[in-house]
């Protein structure tokens, strides 16, 4: 304690020599000194250790306020030579500024991508902005903001505007700051400091330090600090969350002794899994020097704004090279040690280097060189993964604990991506291969064919991959720009580079081999996801290898004959004994190896061969290999070779899809998913299917299709003698004939797909574009998609383009979404002629959609459901020969084969699929034989002729029958109905085929197509004459049935038919609902039948019967307040008796319209009771609802719903008890007991939910809460009718029908159950609010009181005191009355309250107006009698009756809602449309004279004016902005209010009130009812009741939430282009507000639904239920 004292007097002792201080003459000592660092370095010495860390608790003010004075003015003063802001402003007025922006992101600003300013997304922070560089954009280096009005003057030297002293000077100061700085944030003594820095005089206080790291979560930290210094969890929470923004934080503060202490019990609390916290005892002055050393940093960083010219001087110095020799700069020395420093002194020095190496156009490429000296050197790769090393880790970024983001490797987006710096690193730094190497010496674990292992990672070697990937990052940055010109060094270099890829691919070839289980399955999943992970990293590092040697064909040249050696060389190890074996069939022979891919070891990766694959097709794109083929070893090619492991791989496959390799596990699986699989398809499968086509191009087809079915396991079956009689014995095991038969659907699939597949560049002749656009016509094959789906199922380049937006227009429509849904691209129907069912990027489950869709539309098209094969484009030269498969001798003996077998009825011998593809083959060579036909003209090439071979029989002495007399006589067999389309369109285009072969006239043909085309004309006409005459009919039966359809309508529609059964029993009879004068329903008495939605028996609704409830939902509401700052009440002393005008909450009741018996409900709501005690104790996770408050879900539409409401029949008038109970009270309630009962629960739930206060019977608040949620209710309605332009009556749902009905009739009920004097003393009180009453005291004023609020109030309490009037006087005449006085008491409010506006032109109205005007200009005049000046003078009568007119009619509108429900009055008709009449038939229906002021009668005591606006206007949700990254900048600037100015992770925007929130963190948690919740759920009970909706900005995420425990996510009311929300930003599109998707959002929130959605999402989605959504 003692030092603690010590410490808060010592500022006050050094005040005066503080303030003795002088910065000039401190500054012209230095400039005579002989030895400058060592008097700057005394100065420091002396003055830091009294500024900085002085007690437990940094005291900023003080800081700010003393470090300019002492420390930086006199180097300001020295730098400058005079004073300090005349010679900044000096060098800033002669400073010519840098193009480059050099803006750096703060965390959440929204960014766009730089190569098409397109994508958007929020910057993670510390960025930097492209603007200005020309490398870093295709077009236009600059945005508008930054568009240069002056000539470059980028190459001018900015130094030459300075004076040599001033260098000098400036060289001196930074020199010794920067070295300053360097050496403190490096610096790893915890007691001591640099020399030259040791204070005069020590003090023996310590800070016990803790630091951030990756590996501890939130709660581990917060239970630690909480043992280790003894503070509150409060405390702790603010500790943690300092340490995690700002990367370290003291924890405690004392002598050594008492730090050390608390030290470790962390590391003994943190080091039981994992290593422990990183805790430092640590010397108040070092800590001092090294805050000092942050400050230092940034005010160079400041400095530096003013002139280019000091930010050169600065790059010199921190380049500049030390006595150390290479790599000893202080830039240097900051990377090296980088791992080293904490989070907050990282994000400062890199925002230095971005604001001086990288705005500087000559250092940043000095910097970049040694960027990727230090960063990247090979011998360092080799020490820092010396894993069995006792010494401590070397510090560098694959062993640091910190994220990328927060490390200087992060800056390598900065450099690498630069083309020019790129370029000069690769041949000036041999920067690929560097990178390369040490990737490849990163990876140290290989089998001993020297192949990567990742079988027996440890945790710690996984973790240090994950980090090394960062390298791959790195090399793609390289590669990203291609080169347009070429030369021979960077020739050389690049070489040298694809050599080393090489080897690191060469360690991938065969990678994770797997062997077929066999008798068990396998023990123990291998290890897979690593070598996936790399190939997905590797994935666009490949292409773009491919994308540099396209752009050169020497290199390209070289590059293949390195990759071919280097398959060579893999295949050369790869023997695994096989034998060599001969296959003969149908007359050929080739020589092969024998191999089983079910018994011998296979690999699904083959990144060598799949490369040669990529370089083979560049040789045919670039036409390199017809140009130079001499410098090409084609020849020398060995096209077995090549197919051997593609094919072996697709076997696996096959046998995988075959049900042969179930024993070994999910691991294989995964690995064939990924294999075919969007991220990973474009350098696997695809690539392994041209090499396939490429090997096949170079060989004999016969010969390329044997070796295929011996691959295959096939070769037996159709190479045997009698193959066409398969199955003639009936021994073969099932097993085995069904994986058979699925390995010939593989292998013919496979055949199909290495003629048909012809959409690469260089395989076939097609664009690029083609390719994209074909992808796009086969997904909108399945069925119409979104833009985010189409996206999805494309591969994306390594900027993440998939090209897609250059073609989607030309093959699809785009449908706009409506309020929900997405917006859908659909197929333009010309394009369906591209569709393939075989299409090779089709899952099983895709081509099954495909397939159905496109039949399907054929059909409704009338065409015929024959799904033929595509016309495809040419092949390329190097590849035509492949067309060839389809006619030669193998192909046909097989297609035969399965011809013959189909003859049969399958009995699991052959499979439809099978047929099916071997059909489409067929079709493939007709549709290929046609288009030589076509193209002969051109060429004289007519080798291909498919017909001829198909007619061929076999030739003796089998004399098998040819494919054509097959085909022939299936389409007649019985067992092949859905084959027979395709059989007949086979045989219909050979029909064509002969024709042309046999040269008939042109004529012919086109007289076919026209007659097929006639009669495809005629079909259209017949369909659609006999579509209109069907229309015809039916509208003829409707217009003579109209009583029928009129009936059953009106039977469907419950409101209508209510409304009916109302009308009244004599046209002549008004329709009014209130006063003695009201209609009153005719003959005896209507039944009211309903039925028990849980017994389904049928109960008439009885005042002495069983009860019948409503499920209902009451809840508190702000949605009507107009002041949302009014503190809550106290809910034990709180009056709620007066509802005031603002509404600032009201009790809403809702009800989804289900009805129960009372019983029946009791005993489902204690089931449900007795289920959540029991899943309570079984699991500890919330529901949907919350049974301890009363909640449950409705037993049919699983509504939330907190209490019923009983449902009660028109009550007989009480003129009539009157007379019959001889005014006897107990005569009065004439209710059952279980009636009684409900009466009661619903009562007391009101009061509940309402007060948020314990159930209390016979509180006298619980009818006054009852009445307000009624008036409360009806207000909420009125108001939602009027937004949505509907009519007062005939348009509310069913549900909102019944339960404004239960709630009126409820209201005027409640009273029976509830003490007489209790409700009579309400009613005095209420009617004293209008009528002045001597015993009442207290009495609000008249511009305090809700008017609707009284009049309901008023009339549903008065039955309790007529029951004790003798004089007669009917219910009906006190209702009417009341009316009168609550209407002309709110036209009173009204003219207190209308402020006078401009003047305007009177309108000229008819006599009636004329009148209405005087009156109310005589009213207004005997106010301002009363008030004297307190009303303004208004001489326009016109515009205050207009006022009363406007103020009124909500008021209006309510109280007719409010009586048609109460008394059982229909509605006229001109209520039940929108119209001119409203304000007439409002007033008839309710006995009110139209002029209102007729009831004008003055004998108010008036008091204070204005405080309520009238008329009310309805609340909205706030506006939003039309563009989304407004409110991104918005969030963006927004920072947490309690964590000092650091940015909020997740600003969430109150959509109700506009209010920006700092949601889901520890720092803004607040506690609530002795619980600690998050600040959204903090604001909702201050702005909401409890129910809020917001958006989070970060996620573009609608969030509501109901109380503590209830929250759904919801989509938001941002669109983009394509019709999409992007919750989460993912995709990037720019997004805008979809007016209608916000209105949906309002009306949830206008018709009190938020709750109901919240508890339909939960529980729809039980994941939902288990997010702690307090802490939000």
């Amino acid at each position: 304690m003692a030092a603690a004292e010590t410490d808060r007097e010592a500022p006050s002792a050094l005040c005066s020599e503080f303030l003795n201080f002088s910065a000039k003459d401190t500054a012209a000592k230095w400039l005579l000194a002989s030895n400058l660092p060592k008097e700057v370095y005394q100065h420091l010495a002396c003055y830091v250790p009294k500024i900085y860390c002085l007690g437990p608790n940094l005291n900023p003010q003080n800081e700010d306020l003393l470090a300019p004075l002492l420390l930086q003015s006199p180097l300001e003063w020295y730098l400058c030579g005079e004073e300090p802001s005349v010679g900044l402003a000096k060098l800033e007025q002669n400073n010519q500024p840098s193009q480059l922006c050099g803006h750096v992101f703060k965390v959440g600003e929204p960014t766009y991508s730089c190569r098409y300013s397109k994508a958007l997304k929020t910057s993670g922070g510390g960025g930097f902005c492209d603007c200005g560089d020309t490398e870093a954009w295709k077009k236009g280096p600059y945005c508008q903001k930054h568009e240069p009005n002056i000539s470059d003057s980028s190459q001018k030297d900015p130094l030459a505007n300075m004076t040599e002293e001033m260098i000098a000077r400036t060289f001196n100061v930074f020199s010794i700051i920067l070295k300053y700085a360097v050496d403190m944030l490096t610096w790893d003594k915890e007691d001591e400091l640099p020399e030259g820095l040791e204070p005069p005089v020590r003090g023996d206080t310590y800070y016990c330090m803790l630091f951030n790291d990756e590996v501890h979560t939130y709660e581990q930290v917060i239970y630690t600090l909480q043992k280790a210094v003894n503070c509150t969890q409060k405390e702790a929470v603010s500790f943690a969350t300092t340490v995690d923004r700002d990367g370290r934080k003291s924890v405690r503060f004392g002598d050594f002794q008492f730090c050390e202490q608390a030290k470790s019990v962390i590391v003994r609390n943190t080091s039981r899994q994992t290593k422990p916290l990183r805790v430092q005892v640590m010397h108040s002055s070092v800590v001092a020097h090294q805050c000092f050393a942050l400050k230092a940093l940034t005010w160079l960083g400041q400095i530096i704004r003013y002139s280019d010219a000091l930010r050169r001087i600065l790059c010199q110095v921190g380049l500049q090279r030390g006595p150390e020799g290479e790599n000893s700069s202080l830039v240097d020395t900051l990377m090296l040690c980088d791992s080293k420093m904490w989070k907050g002194a990282r994000n400062v020095y890199h925002q230095l280097f971005m604001s001086s190496l990288l705005m500087d156009s000559k250092y940043k490429k000095l910097f970049a060189i040694q960027f990727a000296k230090v960063r990247l050197p090979f011998a360092v790769a080799q020490s820092l993964f010396r894993l069995c090393s006792s010494s401590p880790p070397p510090l560098d970024y694959v062993k640091d604990d910190h994220d990328r983001e927060f490390s200087i490797t992060d800056l390598s987006v900065q450099m690498f991506t630069v083309p020019s710096l790129a370029r000069m690193l690769i041949t000036e730094e041999n920067l690929m291969t560097t990178i390369i190497r040490t990737f490849v010496d990163h990876l140290r674990h290989r089998d001993l064919q020297g192949r990567f292992q990742f079988e027996r990672y440890t945790a710690q070697q996984a973790f240090k991959f994950r980090r090394v990937q960062s390298l791959i990052g790195d090399l793609k940055y390289v590669l990203i720009s291609r080169p347009t010109e070429w030369t021979d060094q960077l020739r050389e270099k690049y070489l040298e580079g694809f050599d080393a890829f090489l080897e690191l691919l060469k360690c991938m070839q065969g990678m994770d081999p797997v062997v077929r289980q066999v008798g068990q399955h396998i023990e123990m999943e291998p290890e897979w996801e690593a070598a996936f992970t790399l190939q997905m990293k590797l994935t666009h590092i490949i292409s773009m290898m491919q994308e540099w040697c396209a752009s050169d064909e020497r290199v390209l040249i070289e590059a293949y004959k390195k990759c071919l050696s280097a398959l060579t060389h893999c295949h050369s190890g790869f023997t695994d004994g096989e034998q060599p074996i001969t296959l003969s069939m149908c007359g050929h022979s080739v020589e092969t190896i024998r191999y089983c891919v079910s018994q011998e070891k296979v690999s699904i990766h083959l990144p060598v061969s799949r490369l040669l694959a990529g370089l083979h097709a560049l040789l045919s794109t670039t036409e390199v290999a017809y140009r130079f083929p001499v410098q090409l070893p084609l020849s020398e090619l060995s096209p077995p070779m090549l197919i051997e492991h593609p094919l072996r791989c697709l076997v696996l496959c096959a046998q995988v899809h075959a049900g042969m390799w179930r024993r070994n596990g999910f691991s294989l699986v995964n690995q064939i998913y990924y294999y075919h699989n969007v991220k990973c398809r474009v350098e696997m499968f695809d690539k392994d299917l041209i090499m396939l086509q490429a090997g096949a191009s170079m060989m004999d087809p016969n010969h390329f299709l044997m070796i295929m079915l011996s691959r295959f396991e096939l070769y037996h079956i159709f190479s045997s003698a009698d193959c066409r009689k398969r199955y003639s014995r009936e021994n073969a095991h099932k097993d085995v004939v069904q994986q058979n038969n699925t390995l010939t659907e593989e292998m013919l699939h496979l055949v199909i797909m290495i003629v048909g597949e012809r959409y690469t560049a260089g395989v076939g002749q097609v664009e690029s574009s083609d390719e994209t656009r074909r992808e796009i016509v086969h997904q909108l094959c399945i069925r119409p998609m979104a833009h985010s789906e189409l996206v999805k199922a494309l591969p994306e380049n390594e900027n993440k383009e998939t090209g897609m937006e250059r073609v989607i227009d030309s093959v699809a429509l785009f449908k706009k979404p409506g309020v929900t849904g997405r917006g859908l691209y659909k197929l333009r129907p010309d394009c369906a002629k591209m569709f393939n069912l075989y299409f090779h990027h089709y899952s099983r489950a895709d081509q099954s959609k495909a397939e159905e869709a496109q039949r399907r539309i054929k059909r409704q098209n009338g065409e015929d459901s024959v799904l033929p094969p595509p016309v495809l484009p040419r092949f390329c030269p190097l590849f035509a020969s492949l067309v060839n498969i389809l006619q030669c001798d193998v192909l046909l003996g097989i297609l035969g084969a399965v011809l013959q077998w189909a003859m049969e009825p399958s009995g699991g011998h052959w499979s439809e699929s099978m047929l099916q593809r071997v059909l489409h083959l067929i079709g493939m060579g007709l549709v290929e034989e046609q288009q030589h036909l076509i193209g002969s003209a051109d060429d004289n090439d007519t080798n291909f002729n498919f017909t001829l071979k198909i007619s061929r029989p076999g030739e003796a002495p089998a004399n098998t029958p040819s494919i054509l007399a097959l085909l022939e006589t299936l389409q007649n067999a019985p067992h092949l109905e859905v084959h027979k389309d395709m059989i007949r369109w086979i045989l219909k285009v050979k029909l064509i085929q002969i024709s042309l072969q046999s040269h008939l006239s042109l004529e012919c043909l086109c007289k076919y197509k026209a007659e097929r085309k006639r009669k495809a004309e005629m079909a259209r006409l017949r369909r659609e004459k006999i579509m209109a005459q069907m229309s015809e009919m039916q509208r003829h039966f409707i217009n003579e049935n109209k009583e029928l359809f009129q009936q059953s309508l009106e039977e469907l529609d419950p409101s209508t038919s209510s409304t009916l059964e109302h009308s009244p029993s004599s046209c002549d009879s008004a329709l009014v609902c209130v006063g003695p004068r009201r209609w009153r329903a005719g003959g005896s008495e209507r039944r009211q039948m309903v039925t028990c939605i849980l017994c389904q028996e049928e109960q008439e609704i009885r005042t002495d019967g069983k009860a019948m409830v409503l499920a209902a939902f009451v809840q508190r509401s702000t949605v009507m307040s107009k002041n949302r700052k009014r503190p809550p009440h106290n809910p034990d002393k709180y009056d709620p008796l007066f509802m005031h005008p603002d509404l600032s909450f009201g009790t809403h009741t809702g009800s989804c319209g289900h009805i129960m018996h009372s019983h029946c409900w009791q005993r489902y709501f204690e089931a449900v009771q007795a289920k959540e005690q029991r899943r309570q104790q079984r699991l500890r996770v919330h529901t949907s609802y919350d049974v301890e408050n009363g909640e449950f879900l409705c037993p049919l539409c699983e509504c939330l719903s907190n209490t019923v409401i009983p449902l009660l029949s028109e009550q007989p008038d009480l003129s009539q008890w009157l007379s019959i109970t001889s005014q006897q009270m107990k005569a009065l309630n004439p209710y059952s007991s279980t009636i009684k009962e409900m009466l009661t629960t619903f009562g007391t739930a009101t009061y509940k939910v309402g007060l948020k206060v314990h159930p209390n019977e016979q509180d006298p608040r619980v009818p006054i809460m009852c009445w307000g949620s009624c008036a409360y209710t009806i207000q909420c309605i009125e108001r939602l009718l009027v937004d949505e332009e509907k009519p007062l009556f005939g348009s509310l749902p069913c549900r909102q029908d019944d339960c404004l009905s239960s709630l009126t009739r409820f209201g005027s009920a409640c009273w029976t159950v509830s003490s007489h004097t209790t409700v009579q003393n309400h009613f005095i009180r209420l009617l004293a609010a209008l009528v002045p009453d001597p015993r009442v005291e207290n009495t609000p004023c008249i511009l305090d009181i809700d008017m609707f609020h009284l009049l309901v109030s008023l009339v549903l309490s008065h039955p309790a005191i007529l029951c004790l009037d003798s004089s007669g006087l009917s219910a009906d005449a006190a209702q009417l009355h009341f009316l009168h006085l609550v209407t002309v008491a709110h036209i009173v409010q009204i003219l207190l309250t209308s402020v006078p506006e401009e003047m305007q032109m009177e309108q000229e109205g008819g006599g009636a107006e004329r009148e209405e005007e005087e009156n109310v200009c005589m009213l207004y005049n005997t106010l301002r009698t009363h008030l004297g000046s307190g009303l303004h003078e208004v001489s326009s009568g016109w515009h205050l009756w207009h006022c009363v007119k406007a103020g009124i009619l909500p008021y209006l509108r309510a109280a007719a809602l409010f009586f048609h429900y109460l008394n059982g009055a229909p509605a006229p008709p001109e209520l039940h449309t929108l119209g001119a009449g409203e304000w007439e038939a409002l007033c008839g229906y309710m006995c009110l004279p139209s002029n209102l002021l007729q009831l004008y009668y003055n004998n108010q005591q008036l008091m204070e004016p204005l405080l309520q606006r009238f008329p009310r206007e309805s609340n909205h949700l706030i506006e939003l902005p039309g563009d989304y990254s407004a409110l991104i900048n918005q969030a963006s600037s927004f920072t947490c209010p309690k964590s000092g100015g650091d940015k909020s992770r997740a600003p969430t925007l109150c959509l109700v009130c506009g209010a920006m929130l700092c949601s889901q963190s520890y720092c803004c948690q607040t506690e609530l009812e002795g619980e600690d919740v998050g600040a959204c759920t903090a604001h909702t009970f201050a702005c909401g009741a409890g129910v809020g909706i917001f958006l989070r900005v970060r996620e573009s995420q609608v969030l509501f939430l109901a109380g503590k425990t209830k929250g759904c996510f919801y989509a938001p009311p941002y669109l983009d282009d394509y019709g999409e929300t992007d919750q989460g930003l993912r995709r990037g599109n720019p997004l805008h507000l979809c007016q209608e998707r916000y209105r949906k959002v309002q009306k949830l929130w206008r018709q009190h639904s938020i709750t109901e959605e919240i508890g339909h999402a939960q529980e729809a989605n039980q994941t939902l239920v288990g997010i702690d959504w307090q802490h939000l």
